[in-house]
Parts: structure tokens; C-alpha cells; sequence
């Protein structure tokens, strides 16, 4: 009776691991979010992740703002965030569906990359140029 008990644990044991391993490893979806990441931090009381909102702007001046929210796990891509804080910026994201904790993120939105954006578009073959950061601030970088 004991080795039925222990081998139906062992297995729900074995089954919520490969969960765990498959939703970690899918995603539901991946995809670009532009826009200007406007608060950044690390947060957390055991599982320590990188949250953040990033203000998506159709257009420069308008004052509906959507925003999105996201988690980010790997340090380099983290600081690659800090380093850009305040400009336009894309966001290649991973949506995982099925993690059941809040120890894997805040959000269902995992950030893999960013790619800071030079030019702002208003309209198809009408974009603003934004001018290059100048030495002083370059430096400081």
C-alpha cells in the first residue's frame, strides 16, 4: 500500500514538473511592442524578476497612452533595458500561458530582446528623424 502511495506522488510529482518544463519552453505567442519603457526595477520577496511598463504611443503627442507590461529573467537583457531607459525602444516578447506561480513574473509577457528605434513613423513614408544623443550624454552612457 505504501508503494502505491509513493509511486502515485513520485508521478504527480514527475507530471507537475513536465508542466512546469513545458510551459516554460512555449509560447502562446512572441511578437514587437514599440514604444518608451518609462518604469523599470527588480521586485520580488524570493523570486527576484525584472518588471516593467513600457508606454505604447500611436503618435508623439497624442495623449492616449496604452501600456504594456512585462517581465524580464536574463541580466544582460536587463541591463540593456537600463541603458535605454526614456528613448523609444522595440520589445521582442514571449507570452507564456500556464506558469503557475508569480515566482516565473508579474506578467504573462517574458522580454527577450531590445532594439532601440532611431526614427519615429507618423504616417507610411513619413518619419521623424530623432537626432543622435550628444557627446555629454553619449559619454555618460
Amino acid at each position: 500500500m505504501r508503494l502505491k502511495i509513493a509511486l502515485s506522488f513520485v508521478a504527480l510529482l514527475l507530471l507537475v514538473a513536465a508542466w512546469f518544463a513545458f510551459a516554460w519552453r512555449w509560447s502562446y505567442s512572441d511578437g514587437e511592442r514599440a514604444g518608451w519603457v518609462q518604469k523599470f526595477s527588480r521586485k520580488g520577496w524570493i523570486c527576484k524578476t525584472w518588471e516593467g511598463e513600457q508606454a505604447l504611443v500611436s503618435l508623439p503627442g497624442t495623449a492616449s497612452v496604452e501600456k504594456f507590461y512585462f517581465t524580464v529573467h536574463d541580466e544582460a537583457t536587463a541591463q540593456a533595458i537600463n541603458k535605454v531607459m526614456g528613448r523609444r525602444v522595440n520589445l521582442h516578447y514571449e507570452e507564456k500561458v500556464g506558469l503557475p506561480t508569480s515566482c516565473f513574473g508579474e506578467t504573462r509577457y517574458f522580454v527577450t530582446g531590445v532594439t532601440l528605434v532611431d526614427e519615429i513613423s507618423l504616417s507610411p513614408g513619413v518619419v521623424v528623424p530623432v537626432p543622435p544623443p550628444s557627446p555629454a550624454s553619449a559619454a555618460s552612457q
